[in-house]
């Protein structure tokens, strides 16, 4: 079978990102179904390797056809960007700069078809605004990239799958969006998302307000906006169900019983991932022409540079990649 190919970030120098990537090359289980090639700098990769103790060689290519892609070698494509040194865990624009570099040249090889997938280490936001980079974070830099508006999110935690109604807006706005056309559309998206992952089972919608509103006692949002959006696709002939109590519908998603869960919010599905396995949530980014999948956890420059922070994230990110990353081949 052919290996998936994809591409890492080395992230931002001065965090947690460039070691837990070194540490995630020395695992050499994940090179049976991956090739595995470096975007960053061969001077911070360096660091990292001495920061972790690792003995790994650094094969500098400029074509992922180049590639070694053997355990013990890293197969970097190195964009000369930092060449000096600079300090841990702190605010830096060339570092802010460089790690949007690193993002931008993994979706370029993605979009040329080079890789099917990315797994990106973390950026810290302030640096890309010290740097005066236009994106606050991942899925704007992807979704300009890719041309794809509105990428979907999914998390994964073995298992679990959970999609996201809306991300990053205040409580108050965030249900503001739970409208009938937003919760149709997104049923439609979330099930094409999950054939082209290879996904099968029923998507199961969550409810909103406490035991889903029980008919209208505790708001007026499930009566008014979701069972009349997911009656509606259930007409259309979507394997949907709900709106299912959130207290409830994330833990028999762990137990296998629907395919994903539709979050009505950001924090409601956040929440119930991490909370039951925060090193091991796994987000991935939908909808374009190639996978994206990430930790889920910051920079960390608290512990940065210490050989501390833990690639367990990191390496299941890389895992999941691998599994779906073929669904996006040649596309």
């Amino acid at each position: 079978m052919q290996k998936s190919t994809i591409a890492i970030t080395l992230g931002d120098p001065a965090g947690i990102g460039p070691e837990i990537v070194a540490k995630t090359f020395d695992k050499k289980e994940l090179y049976d179904d991956a090739k595995l090639v470096l975007v960053g700098d061969k001077f911070v990769l360096e660091k990292a390797l001495e920061v972790t103790g690792l003995d790994l060689k650094i094969n500098v290519i400029e074509n992922v056809e180049d590639g070694i892609y053997e355990y013990g070698t890293i197969d970097l494509i190195d964009l000369g960007l930092i060449t000096e040194d600079y300090a841990f865990g702190e605010v830096n624009a060339k570092c802010g700069e460089a790690s949007y570099q690193y993002i931008k040249k993994a979706g370029e090889l993605a979009m040329e078809g080079k890789v099917e997938s990315v797994a990106t280490s973390p950026i810290n936001k302030e640096s890309l605004r010290a740097a005066d980079v236009p994106y606050i974070g991942h899925t704007e830099i992807f979704e300009d990239i890719s041309g794809v508006h509105d990428p979907l999110t999914m998390f994964e935690v073995e298992g679990l799958r959970v999609f996201f109604l809306s991300r990053h807006l205040s409580l108050r706005d965030a249900i503001d969006q739970v409208k009938y056309d937003r919760i149709l559309d997104y049923i439609e998206r979330c099930t094409e998302a999950m054939k082209r992952l290879g996904l099968e089972g029923t998507l199961a919608i969550a409810g909103l307000n406490p035991h889903s509103g029980e008919h209208g006692l505790f708001g007026m949002e499930e009566v008014e906006e979701v069972t009349p959006a997911i009656e509606e696709a259930q007409k259309r002939g979507f394997d949907v169900v709900g709106p299912i109590g959130a207290d409830s519908v994330f833990a028999q998603g762990l137990q296998g019983k629907y395919g994903a869960v539709l979050s009505l919010y950001h924090d409601q599905g956040h929440i119930a991932t991490k909370t039951y396995n925060f090193m091991k949530t796994i987000s991935l980014t939908n909808s374009m022409p190639f996978l994206r999948t990430s930790v889920d956890h910051g920079t960390a420059y608290d512990v940065a540079g210490q050989n501390i922070a833990s690639e367990v994230s990191m390496v299941e990110a890389v895992k999941l990649a691998a599994v779906y990353g073929p669904n996006f081949r040649n596309n």
